[in-house]
């Protein structure tokens, strides 16, 4: 599909620090990319570039073949945002605030009263039209952030951490909100912490360490590159020589700390059995046994490391 957003080398830096370099990427329309990186790694600056509230060194954002450079209110009227920190008024009743925000982009009269109900009805907060976001708790202002960006009708709708702080609950319900804009054409961009997030609703994934891409596909893609598909687990007593281990058929790694054998494989059935017989034969006793599958979390730290970001 032809692209919702373009965004093409964006650059910023402050002072001799660079914050993004040359990050570039595509969303079509009915399309989430999962925007996702370390702290500091340059997620929000770059969407705060994209949208106009940070001015970038170089490169463009555009939405439907307009960038902000050629035209600043037709730009923003196809970009609708989410941010980290919620951007709410807490003494305006629900549909006031959604009203307010729907003025800046120039709705007026019975169709942005008719609007806010819409976006409101959308959240789950019909409800609660007349009453203030200082009753609401975190995921209902969640929420109702949410049916502020969307009070414009945007074509692109970008969301900086939109469940952070925000029970189960509240969490699937967005998330069901966010899977309807995607089945009505909307493109998403989805800034999140949380891998499992990525994983139920990005069709993409863009990776960002230190201002720049360093991975960008489906999450089937993403783990094909990693060394082993497959882990295994086995909590022994006893000494264990790792070196045999990593001679055998499909192992690319086997590691001893603590007590715990630590071993990457590429297929579970097929290598396991050789495993199994060299641990025996090694004489080490077994006490416990778990085995899982490689997820986005293990791209995630193979491509950004382990180390804090604090």
């Amino acid at each position: 599909m032809p692209a919702a957003l373009h965004v093409q080398g964006l650059r910023k830096a402050y002072g001799d620090r660079p914050a993004v370099v040359d990050v570039s990427f595509t969303v079509a329309s009915g399309e989430i990319l999962g925007l996702l990186g370390p702290n500091g790694a340059g997620k929000s600056t770059t969407v705060s570039m994209i949208t106009g509230l940070t001015e970038p060194d170089a490169g463009s954002a555009a939405v439907g073949g307009i960038t902000l450079a050629q035209d600043e209110m037709g730009f923003k009227r196809r970009v609708g945002l989410v941010p980290q920190d919620l951007a709410l008024f807490e003494d305006l009743p629900a549909q006031a605030n959604i009203e307010l925000f729907g003025a800046l982009y120039g709705l007026h009269g019975a169709g942005l009263k008719q609007r806010a109900a819409e976006v409101l009805a959308m959240v789950g907060l019909a409800d609660r039209a007349r009453d203030k976001p200082a009753t609401f708790s975190g995921g209902m202002k969640r929420r109702l952030n949410i049916a502020c960006a969307l009070v414009h009708d945007p074509a692109v709708l970008l969301l900086d951490e939109p469940t952070a702080g925000v029970d189960p609950q509240s969490r699937n319900a967005i998330f069901d909100n966010l899977e309807a804009l995607r089945r009505a054409g909307k493109a998403l961009v989805y800034t999140t912490h949380y891998m499992e997030e990525a994983e139920r609703l990005a069709d993409r994934i863009v990776i960002i360490d230190h201002g720049q891409v360093v991975a960008s596909g489906s999450l089937p893609s993403l783990l094909a590159t990693l060394p082993a598909a497959n882990t295994l687990q086995l909590d022994i007593e006893g000494v264990l020589d790792t070196q045999p281990l990593l001679a055998l058929p499909g192992v690319h790694a086997a590691k001893l700390d603590a007590g715990r054998l630590s071993l990457a494989l590429d297929d579970l059935t097929r290598d396991a059995p050789a495993v199994w017989q060299a641990v025996a034969a090694a004489g080490v006793q077994v006490r416990h046994v778990s085995s899982g599958r490689a997820n986005l979390e293990d791209v995630f730290l193979a491509l950004t490391g382990r180390q804090l970001r604090d």
